[in-house]
């Protein structure tokens, strides 16, 4: 499971010209469910990204997180992020979970964010969506939950 990370001061997306999520301060996260993602990896990241001291104190230090801030999540689907694009120049997305497994995941990650208090809006899966965003910072991160499973010390 990759998810993209935006800082943002407002986010929102839209689905045939209407609004259908929308933030203020938080994070706009773009979720991309591989082949072998499991609803662990999503409990796992999310507890992450709650976590994630990314926003600015009164030092102007990034160490506060979501909760601290009172932010929002605006949560994307976008299989995209499972793109392969070792060989030729046309992507292929065989790595993207099928569209029912990655639905349920990404369901459980935004209920995962709503447990903890977070408010968490979210795009319609499998929809052409439009997303607009004031990226604060800017701050971007990606969290891959693959990479997450490493210890730091493996070589």
């Amino acid at each position: 499971m990759k998810i993209v990370i935006q800082r943002v001061s407002e986010a929102s997306v839209s689905v045939e010209g209407k609004t259908v999520g929308r933030i203020g301060k938080g994070f706009m996260l773009l979720i991309g469910v591989a082949k072998g993602d499991t609803e662990q990896d999503a409990i796992t990241l999310a507890e992450k990204i709650y976590k994630l001291r990314v926003f600015e104190d009164e030092n102007e230090k990034m160490n506060l997180s979501l909760a601290d801030v009172n932010g929002g999540v605006l949560a994307i689907s976008q299989f995209t992020l499972c793109a392969e694009c070792r060989r030729g120049n046309r992507p292929d997305f065989f790595n993207a979970a099928p569209p029912s497994e990655a639905n349920a995941i990404y369901e459980q990650f935004a209920e995962e964010m709503r447990k903890k208090g977070i408010t968490t809006e979210m795009g319609i899966f499998g929809a052409d969506m439009k997303v607009s965003l004031i990226n604060d910072g800017p701050v971007t991160i990606i969290l891959d939950s693959e990479e997450l499973k490493k210890s730091r010390h493996a070589k």
